[in-house]
């Protein structure tokens, strides 16, 4: 696999960050970015995607993909395959990401292993780890409808986290371009 940029999204609980480290540990030259951690660099003065001030999550969600793509666009550059794990929840945002990491290459992949299964593995994470979401029907919802046919949308409900890293390992190249 070539330097170039995956993107995985989905669902909370979809299983973005377990499958971009096995996929990231598979390949000799990689870096795995996530969503999650890069939010963790602010100490003070945190709000979440969903919380209050909406203007000033907003502003932290755009200055997170920023951040994202800066580091993603230096490891591709530098001969990396960067994995990108982070929530894409529409069209809108998918652009922005595909402009800050013009001119490489991105292979978007959508995790879907529909509703029923992200609540179930967000019960049996660490608590520390849970993620507490009730609006999974109008998420997926809008992803389905801004995305259309974008990428590769990737059913892994019946997969162990193992059988989809191989998956992305083997067909990614082929099924997931947007550009």
């Amino acid at each position: 696999m070539s330097a170039s940029c995956i993107l995985v999204t989905g669902m909370p609980g979809a299983g973005k960050s377990t499958v971009t480290r096995l996929v990231a540990e598979q390949l000799p030259r990689s870096a795995r970015l996530g969503g999650d951690e890069f939010n963790q660099l602010i100490v003070n003065g945190f709000v979440w995607a969903l919380g209050e001030p909406a203007d000033e999550a907003a502003r932290q969600v755009e200055l997170l993909h920023r951040n994202l793509c800066a580091v993603t666009n230096n490891f591709i550059d530098a001969g990396f395959t960067a994995l990108i794990d982070a929530m894409v929840p529409s069209r809108e945002k998918l652009d922005f990401f595909l402009d800050l990491l013009a001119p490489r290459q991105v292979l978007f992949v959508v995790l879907s292993p529909g509703i029923d299964t992200c609540r179930h593995r967000n019960t049996i994470r660490d608590p520390a780890d849970r993620f507490d979401f009730d609006d999974y029907e109008t998420l997926e919802a809008t992803m389905k409808h801004d995305f259309g046919t974008t990428g590769w949308w990737l059913d892994t409900s019946s997969q162990t986290p193992t059988q989809t890293a191989h998956h992305i390992l083997t067909h990614s190249h082929h099924r997931a371009r947007v550009n």
